[in-house]
């Protein structure tokens, strides 16, 4: 049985957990070492996760399959957009349809705020951009982004939940 459970602090290590296993596997080919372990500090830090959900910057989401979580997400809405901020799945979940039931998830969030727009960001060599493709994501902007020192070389993506 899968389910999604919203996180809180109790959930802190889980997710930084999660994104220390998660995060080298995912990016190793993309990115540097150097800019790996600054992005799980500088984001998934403990400190930093109980940061966001006490500030309520991003609200997070656990997905189990069974008892075991295999990955998170976490949401922030915006005026008439909802951004998934963050998605991720542990290698043994990918290809499996965990990733279609958060963005489903991330849609219903979205139409219960009456948002009709999702909208996320995703490395241009990550091969999540071809899923997210899959998903009735568009392409609507190629960024640098200057990130202290390294460049986020993203896909700004979006999917209209009504046409």
């Amino acid at each position: 049985m899968t389910q999604i459970v919203a996180a809180d602090l109790k959930d802190v290590s889980l997710i930084h957990h999660l994104a220390n296993e998660i995060w080298p596997v995912t990016y190793s080919a993309i990115l540097s070492q150097e800019q790996i372990n600054f992005m799980l500090e500088e984001n998934y830090s403990k400190s930093a996760l109980t940061q966001a959900i006490q500030t309520q910057q991003h609200q997070f989401f656990i997905l189990y399959d069974q008892s075991e979580a295999i990955g998170f997400m976490a949401l922030h809405f915006l005026s008439q957009i909802l951004r998934i901020e963050k998605l991720y799945l542990k290698p043994i979940g990918q290809g499996k349809g965990f990733g279609k039931k958060l963005i489903d998830f991330a849609a219903t969030k979205a139409l219960q705020s009456n948002v009709y727009i999702l909208e996320l960001n995703v490395n241009r060599g990550n091969n999540a951009y071809n899923f997210y493709l899959k998903q009735g994501f568009e392409v609507v902007k190629i960024l640098d982004i200057p990130y202290y020192q390294f460049i986020l070389d993203d896909y700004v993506m979006q999917k209209k939940l009504i046409s």
